[in-house]
């Protein structure tokens, strides 16, 4: 987005990190005060976790959650630019080989996975209602370690249900036309 500045790592081994973008590029990377409360909230379950950065953009959560102590992060991006972003960013802070970064649109065909992941973040593009489809996937899949999270970055006039496939909604938090939303599996808060 013009004139915002690029992201940066925040926390952790990573911390002060610059992340590449490409100018002009429109990608909405989540920002700084949201990342930051997003891993205060989640600060208890980073550690050792396996971290699905979904709609990755410039991977800015993934490395984050990297940067915190998260063993591995799987990125998985539609666009072919921000997959060499993406893979750019890793490098660059040091986290090639715990990443692994995908080039798939989800919502037609998510890539196979031997794992079960432990943190799941969704950022897809603002206005495309694509939360719901994209956790409907998520539990079709079976994606989510039984005492995992799901939180989506959603503009705030997304609709987004209490209840979706085996998950329920346990907290949203507004952040001007930012929403996040927490999922957990049903009986597993």
């Amino acid at each position: 987005m013009p004139g915002t500045k690029p992201p940066r790592i925040i926390a952790g081994s990573a911390k002060g990190k610059k992340l590449i973008t490409t100018p002009g590029f429109t990608i909405r990377p989540l920002l700084s005060r949201i990342k930051k409360s997003l891993f205060d909230i989640l600060r208890p379950e980073i550690d050792n976790s396996v971290f699905l950065d979904l709609y990755a953009g410039t991977g800015n959560v993934g490395i984050e959650a990297l940067s915190r102590g998260a063993k591995k992060a799987v990125f998985v991006e539609n666009s072919r630019q921000c997959v060499e972003m993406i893979e750019k960013n890793l490098i660059n802070c040091g986290f090639s080989k715990k990443a692994e970064v995908l080039s798939a649109d989800i919502t037609t065909k998510l890539p196979k996975f031997n794992r079960k992941f432990d943190i799941i973040f969704i950022g897809p593009p603002y206005k495309l209602n694509l939360t719901t489809k994209t956790i409907e996937i998520i539990d079709e899949n079976n994606l989510l370690s039984n005492n995992g999270w799901i939180i989506s970055q959603h503009h705030i006039k997304e609709p987004v249900a209490e209840e979706i496939g085996k998950f329920i909604m346990l907290r949203q938090k507004k952040y001007g036309d930012t929403m996040l939303t927490f999922f957990k599996k049903r009986g597993k808060n």
